[in-house]
């Protein structure tokens, strides 16, 4: 390779690589299930056969559990990434452990339980479904994909619905059957994989819905237009219905939360303000400690202004300008002197998604143990 000489003396070239940035990732699940490994460590998965490397199944269990086939499910539809975390059973007491436990991986806004359904009676299932639904709303950064019980009584399944209230989580209904298995397998992995496409084709603010499933070949029951509509009320916790038709094959026919809040009712809106949370966690997370003046205020106020209006420019947000699509306010009354004696700034951020009419305001408040969104 030539050696390029500087022309001017006492000057030098000097080639400098840009630090890639890391991307911030969506569409990643943990899985969390029966099986046994080396170790209780999560496991990274790229390709679906990485399953059988790290994990296999245990000995004396009641079933081969579903959680192998709702990985296989996950990949067959367009996931990229996962973790997996191994359950030695299938307590309460196991899972919010492991759960806790999982706090610690980043890059995961999804969280997946198949082998929950495996609980001995519906109240074991509520119990622990509502577990997932708590630690997501602890953390605030994951979404959590629920299963509807394995029944052919729309009244039970409209009984499941009406326990749970949560912006953290949405519950699918039927079961899947899918090749080389005799029985009906929860829907949740093949859900994820939807999510995951819907992220990479379209973004996070995509509906993750009206896509093929790959990899089943029957629903455990064919719900109508009419049950459909009992199992998603207005205002009210809703079940994503997977639906089959005629030529255009099982397709993902909803993208309702289990929130009864109109604001937090669509997947898509919900997971773009987690997608928020996440990003400021993972960009301003340098501002922790810096001081609490009008310098600080300005670079927040650039800094979330930037992110707001490359999501409106990317159609996560409606207007035709970008004072329609959202705001942001960091100054003197969003930062009164209480709260900076509270070692706090708080930003405000106003966004109107494409799905609801109206502004949905956030509140970003930063302190010593990171970033918080109200």
């Amino acid at each position: 390779m030539q050696n390029l000489k500087p022309k001017i003396p006492g000057v030098s070239l000097n080639h400098i690589v840009p630090t890639p940035e890391s991307e911030l990732l969506t569409g990643v699940p943990v899985f969390f299930g029966l099986a046994s490994s080396d170790n209780n460590e999560p496991k990274k998965l790229t390709l679906r056969t990485q399953f059988d490397q790290y994990f296999s199944q245990i000995k004396g269990s009641q079933s081969q559990g579903y959680l192998k086939n709702a990985i296989k499910g996950f990949f067959e539809n367009g996931g990229r990434l996962c973790y997996v975390v191994a359950l030695e059973n299938n307590s309460l007491d196991t899972l919010k452990q492991a759960l806790e436990a999982s706090e610690l991986l980043e890059n995961t806004d999804l969280i997946c339980v198949p082998d929950i359904m495996l609980a001995s009676n519906a109240d074991e299932i509520i119990k622990m479904q509502q577990a997932v639904l708590e630690h997501c709303e602890y953390v605030g950064n994951r979404f959590a994909i629920l299963d509807a019980l394995n029944v052919n009584d729309v009244e039970k399944l409209d009984w499941q619905r009406k326990e749970f209230s949560s912006h953290y989580g949405a519950l699918y209904a039927p079961w899947l059957k899918v090749e080389n298995r005799p029985d009906f397998i929860p829907p949740c992995g093949h859900v994820a994989g939807i999510y995951a496409n819907s992220d990479t084709t379209g973004g996070v603010h995509h509906a993750p819905a009206n896509i093929e499933l790959e990899d089943v070949i029957n629903l455990s029951i064919s719900l109508t237009p009419t049950e459909q509509e009992q199992l998603n009320p207005k205002n009210q916790p809703g079940i994503n219905c997977i639906r089959s038709f005629r030529g255009r094959g099982m397709r993902v026919w909803g993208v309702r939360t289990l929130s009864p809040l109109p604001e937090w009712q669509y997947v898509n809106v919900r997971r773009l303000f987690i997608t928020f949370g996440r990003w400021a966690n993972f960009n301003l997370a340098d501002t922790v400690f810096e001081a609490n003046t009008f310098s600080l205020w300005i670079r927040l106020e650039r800094e979330l202004s930037v992110y707001c209006e490359s999501l409106w420019l990317q159609g996560a947000l409606k207007g035709t300008l970008g004072q329609e699509a959202f705001y942001v306010k960091c100054d003197e009354e969003t930062n009164p002197p209480e709260n900076r004696e509270m070692g706090q700034v708080v930003a405000e951020v106003g966004l109107a998604p494409t799905v609801p009419g109206e502004f949905i305001q956030l509140l970003l408040v930063q302190s010593s143990s990171g970033i918080s969104i109200k």
